[in-house]
């Protein structure tokens, strides 16, 4: 996407995934999950928080439409759903060995992951463990109640909150994700260590300090959140944008905030259905329901785009303009299933278990609007 933004005359077509928009917020929210554990002094067992994960796909998979173990919607599950409601249902997880990057690949082991031995985990989903949970939803303020970034979506995996388990005093301990991490310690703190050493005194106020360090140091190059397009518009330039509805690395909103910015900027004095259909004839953006980071998810069996070159080389030499995203379902009840994507804003909403309608659902759409209000600048 930064290349759409600062050479936009030299493509003609671009496929952008999941991109990592503002990275100064981004690398931050990394160190969120764990900021928030530290400071409710609560670090609820890895198997707790995926109970909850869980026990929420289930009780929002059919608003909907249709039970296939996808949120399709989350939306509908941030507005209806109350997490307290998930408190002393049963968890029980068996020992295991696991690694994670700390950014979305809690089950790749890879250079640079961190590995970590569970034990025998059983127990009820605590009030405790609830407030972390929502709280990570909800997304950074400072102390005023001003809101710094968004977050993930509900119902999307909480790796980045699994603690490490001491086995020396038995315990559930602090973990900072290494990707955020090390972010703040090398390029916010300047110091030679490859993640901090531990959250003591730090705040939600530090982390919006961080977030505003990062965007003042990096603006011109980690940023990548320039909304006018103008100059990849004019060249002809097609924009084709997806991201996996309960990505737990970097928040679909975080694609949505982009979009809406480059409508308002591009199109500041048209209605929304006039700007909506000049920005579709040059930049689509879809969001695809129950992905996860750059790929399928394990907890959702839900669709995935399989053929996104062969429409953005049909949209640019033949100029036929794609109105749906083709997905393909490869795993659970329905795999082999192809389903067509509605284009944001329009959201789906399953007519029976065959079919589903691409709706406008004003009320849906504003859950996903944001404004960060911690900051003075405009963070687009």
């Amino acid at each position: 996407m930064s290349q759409v933004q600062r050479w936009g005359d030299e493509y003609d077509g671009v496929i952008a995934g999941a991109p990592a928009f503002r990275f100064a917020q981004q690398q931050v929210l990394h160190v969120y999950p764990a900021a928030v554990e530290h400071t409710l002094d609560y670090y609820p067992p890895p198997c707790e928080l995926k109970k909850i994960v869980n026990a929420t796909i289930e009780a929002c998979d059919d608003l909907d439409g249709r039970r296939d173990g996808v949120i399709s919607r989350t939306d509908l599950c941030k507005i209806h759903f109350n997490l307290k409601s998930l408190v002393g249902k049963e968890y029980y997880c068996a020992a295991e060995t696991s690694s994670s990057l700390g950014f979305g690949f809690s089950k790749r082991q890879a250079p640079g992951s961190q590995t970590s031995n569970a034990p025998e985990q059983n127990g009820t989903i605590t009030a405790e463990g609830i407030a972390v949970a929502q709280a990570i939803y909800d997304g950074v303020f400072n102390s005023k109640d001003e809101r710094a970034y968004l977050s993930w979506q509900i119902g999307s995996e909480l790796s980045d909150g699994e603690p490490t388990y001491d086995n020396e005093t038995d315990k559930w301990t602090l973990n900072i994700p290494s990707t955020g991490g090390m972010y703040v310690a090398k390029f916010i703190e300047l110091l030679g260590l490859d993640n901090l050493e531990n959250l003591n005194n730090v705040t939600y106020d530090i982390l919006v300090d961080w977030m505003n360090t990062g965007m003042a140091r990096y603006y011109d190059s980690l940023q990548t959140t320039h909304p006018d397009l103008t100059t990849f518009k004019e060249a002809g330039g097609k924009l084709l944008h997806y991201h996996g509805e309960s990505d737990p690395s970097i928040p679909a909103a975080s694609s949505v905030h982009y979009w809406q910015s480059v409508r308002s900027i591009m199109y500041p004095k048209m209605s929304d259905d006039k700007a909506q259909k000049a920005l579709s004839e040059w930049y689509q953006f879809y969001l695809v329901p129950g992905a996860a980071h750059c790929g399928t998810n394990t907890l959702q069996p839900g669709p995935y785009p399989q053929n996104n070159m062969n429409i953005m080389i049909d949209w640019v030499e033949n100029g036929k303009q794609p109105s749906r995203l083709n997905a393909t379902v490869s795993s659970g009840n329905y795999k082999g299933e192809t389903q067509m994507l509605c284009q944001w804003p329009k959201r789906p909403l399953w007519k029976n278990d065959k079919s589903f309608e691409c709706v406008n659902d004003k009320k849906s759409i504003e859950s996903w609007a944001y404004s960060f209000n911690a900051f003075k600048i405009p963070v687009y």
